[in-house]
């Protein structure tokens, strides 16, 4: 009597076929470790430059009437903003990376493996990114004026040898480390453009409080009222302040805060005993303009 022996498994099935939504997490993973790190940053150092910015006129955004809320808004619409400036230049980036792969027949690419899997090479190109990060904060400090090229690299090149190429030379070792790295350079590179935009930021508010120049697209970004009015008395319909364009800068507790730039004095006064006459956003002024002329 023959026994037939059931068919054993000899493991030559096909594979399963890869779980897509495995990928789609995995893919949302890494991004997030480098969008969410630079989002933060930038969002910390946005608030930040927001109250640089009203301190300039010697108050507070909760003293112009603007909560946590609305700033949070603000700032969340600044985010988006930069996203889609930063994704349109990412992918021109890309692009450009791609054709000049391309140009060197796959050379570009082998490169970047060969970095990537060397530990010191990949800890000093990390380094170097991160130490010239810290030219933005530099920037804000006003250290960096007059600054060639030359000492740019140099700073770069000495900030990230001393504080950032041993450390990442050890996350190299395993792969929690590597992952760690890429967040503190996404970090880094969040800081570094903050401290840049603040930087921007407080150099365009002190043009419009010295000169009434206009506001700059980025303080338009950020949420800046570049709102102008003429004020009258209520009561007796008297012109104020000689009539002489003030900054609106907000509205709390019944008060409007506005700033005089022909005096370069911040004031409240009362909604009740004034009207807002020749109410004018974003006004057009002619090259050379100063509020200092008003005065005069």
């Amino acid at each position: 009597m023959t026994i037939t022996k059931p068919e054993e498994h000899t493991g030559l099935a096909d594979p399963p076929e890869p779980d897509v939504k495995a990928g789609v997490v995995d893919l949302l993973e890494r991004s997030g470790s480098v969008v969410v790190p630079i989002g933060i940053a930038l969002y910390a150092l946005l608030y930040l430059g927001i109250q640089q910015v009203y301190g300039i006129f010697n108050i507070s955004p909760e003293q112009a009437g603007i909560d946590q809320a609305t700033m949070f808004g603000r700032l969340v619409g600044t985010l988006i903003l930069l996203i889609i400036g930063g994704a349109l230049v990412a992918g021109i980036v890309v692009a450009a990376v791609w054709l000049l792969d391309k140009a060197t027949l796959g050379h570009l690419f082998r490169l970047a493996q060969a970095v990537r899997v060397r530990p010191w090479a990949a800890a000093t190109a990390g380094a170097l990114w991160c130490g010239a990060s810290y030219w933005g904060f530099l920037g804000y400090l006003g250290l960096g004026e007059g600054a060639s090229l030359a000492g740019i690299v140099i700073t770069a090149v000495v900030i990230g040898a001393l504080a950032f190429l041993v450390p990442f030379r050890l996350l190299r070792r395993r792969p929690a480390g590597r992952a760690g790295m890429k967040i503190v350079v996404a970090a880094f590179t969040g800081i570094g453009l903050g401290f840049a935009l603040m930087g921007q930021m407080e150099s365009d508010a002190l043009a419009v409080a010295e000169k009434g120049r206009p506001a700059s697209m980025l303080l338009s970004m950020v949420g800046f009222q570049d709102q102008w009015v003429v004020l009258n008395d209520r009561e007796s319909g008297k012109v104020l302040r000689g009539g002489v364009q003030v900054l609106l800068l907000g509205e709390r507790e019944g008060a409007y805060a506005l700033y005089d730039c022909a005096h370069q004095e911040t004031f409240r006064i009362s909604m009740e005993a004034t009207v807002l006459r020749q109410v004018t956003l974003e006004p057009d002024r002619p090259s050379g303009y100063s509020c200092l002329k008003q005065k005069n």
